[in-house]
């Protein structure tokens, strides 16, 4: 077993070996958002042993400034060499969990509430395992422009092979370096809108994956830079046309790592805990959108017609329900999974998966079941329809969602008091002044005719 203290040995030795000498910090805030402190390679060495100390007033969501003392400790598993940097005197990143002045985790890094999350699914026997699906568009830089206009680099389509696809280049070269990073890359696409992309990486720990789905990010901007494009994760960046999504794949495993989800006796092959995981997450999907799809532009995306989820229900191989049951492959039991559907890549992954997961752990204990599934194009049913079988709709703008979070207790409890008071106030004010705004669409319409 690897030992913390082979760890950093590992570490010190590959620095050296890979002529490290700088070393990037790297955490994120309540948005997402990362943040990064820089030492040179002869700090390293002590920052693993009594990390590194920085001002958390400066932070969206982290301390006051009369409690502004912080320290990071590096995780030295998260080790990797930033391989769009140059190789001689080299720089690397540490992703680094935030701790308080007097040794303790701090409660309010996304990183500890998703470990906390986890730590509470670990107590009923399970361990949480995800795979985000990140969508992407790529943009054309506008010369001297220091505006950046959502202008398409490309006009290909979904799963295009042809010259029409011209950033086939771009996700090589992203997923060469997303691979450098430790990640393990396992297809990459054009997607359905114009210039818009998806590269998928492996299934795994949710802590490893919201790490990655971090890492996945930056990564992309600083290949798509380097190609002369800007690269935004933006949920709904051009109307008419798609917006990009975070589906996130999901599933419980026991301690001796048979899979949770799997019920070989079911007719979808789901087991009770399943179906309650299920059920949690339909009950508490209005009071998580906040988290799962935080801004403004999220609700431009969850409109009918686009392929992205606006109704709340579940199906097997339904692309319109919120929660799609992947169907089973014989000799696959360990890939029983359920599929998210409305979390776009805007999101905190650390906080989105937390939420999740204490969702769907709240319908297990609670042993609750999930309506029928809903195996038609939700899309095309009447207000009646949806009416006799019960459907809600998730919330329509994000005023909606931050007043759905605002009662619901379990999204205070999954996140700690700490962060949900300040995400609440910050998303509040965030929808106050969106409401003030005159917009160009204002502009266009009225100013004329009025």
């Amino acid at each position: 077993m690897t030992t913390k203290d082979d760890l950093k040995e590992k570490v010190l030795t590959e620095a050296k070996s890979e002529d490290v000498k700088f070393i990037k910090l790297q955490f994120s805030d309540m948005f997402g958002i990362v943040k990064s402190v820089t030492l040179p390679i002869e700090q390293l060495e002590e920052s693993m042993e009594k990390g590194t100390w920085f001002d958390g007033s400066s932070i969206e969501g982290f301390a006051r400034i009369c409690e502004s003392d912080m320290y990071l400790m590096p995780d030295p598993s998260t080790f990797a060499v930033l391989p769009w940097r140059p190789k001689e005197k080299a720089e690397a990143r540490i992703i680094a969990d935030v701790y308080t002045s007097d040794g303790k985790p701090f409660e309010g890094d996304p990183r500890y509430i998703l470990k906390r999350a986890i730590k509470e699914a670990e107590k009923m026997g399970f361990g949480f395992f995800t795979g985000p699906e990140l969508e992407f568009f790529l943009f054309k830089k506008n010369g001297d422009d220091e505006k950046i206009k959502p202008v398409p680099h490309d006009v290909a389509g979904y799963f295009d092979f042809s010259p029409r696809d011209l950033a086939s280049n771009v996700r090589r070269d992203a997923m060469l370096a997303l691979e450098s990073l430790g990640m393990h890359v396992e297809m990459s696409h054009h997607e359905v809108a114009d210039g818009q992309h998806e590269i998928d990486f492996r299934y795994d720990e949710a802590l490893k994956t919201a790490d990655h789905a971090v890492t996945f990010k930056y990564t992309v901007k600083a290949i798509a830079n380097m190609h002369g494009l800007y690269a935004t994760f933006m949920p709904k960046p051009i109307f008419g046309i798609n917006g990009s999504g975070m589906h996130v794949h999901q599933s419980l495993f026991t301690k001796d790592g048979k899979p949770a989800f799997y019920d070989a006796k079911d007719k979808y092959k789901l087991s009770k805990t399943a179906y309650g995981f299920i059920a949690g997450q339909l009950e508490h999907i209005k009071g998580m959108c906040a988290v799962l799809a935080p801004t403004i532009n999220s609700y431009k995306r969850l409109v009918p017609g686009y392929e992205a989820p606006v109704y709340i229900c579940w199906g097997q191989h339904n692309r319109s329900a919120l929660i799609r049951v992947p169907r089973y492959s014989p000799g696959r039991e360990k890939a029983t999974r359920a599929e998210m559907r409305c979390p776009d890549p805007s999101c905190s992954p650390y906080l989105a998966f937390a939420v999740m997961l204490r969702a769907g752990l709240d319908g297990i204990k609670r042993k609750m079941t999930p309506p029928a599934p809903v195996e038609e194009d939700v899309y095309h049913f009447d207000n009646h329809k949806l009416e006799e079988l019960g459907i809600d709709t998730l919330p329509a703008s994000l005023g909606e969602a931050v007043a759905e979070f605002e009662k619901n207790k379990l999204m205070k409890e999954a996140l700690g008091n700490h962060l949900y008071e300040r995400y609440l106030e910050a998303k509040k004010a965030e929808w106050k002044e969106y409401l003030m705004q005159v917009t160009d669409w204002e502009i266009d319409r009225y100013l004329e005719i009025l």
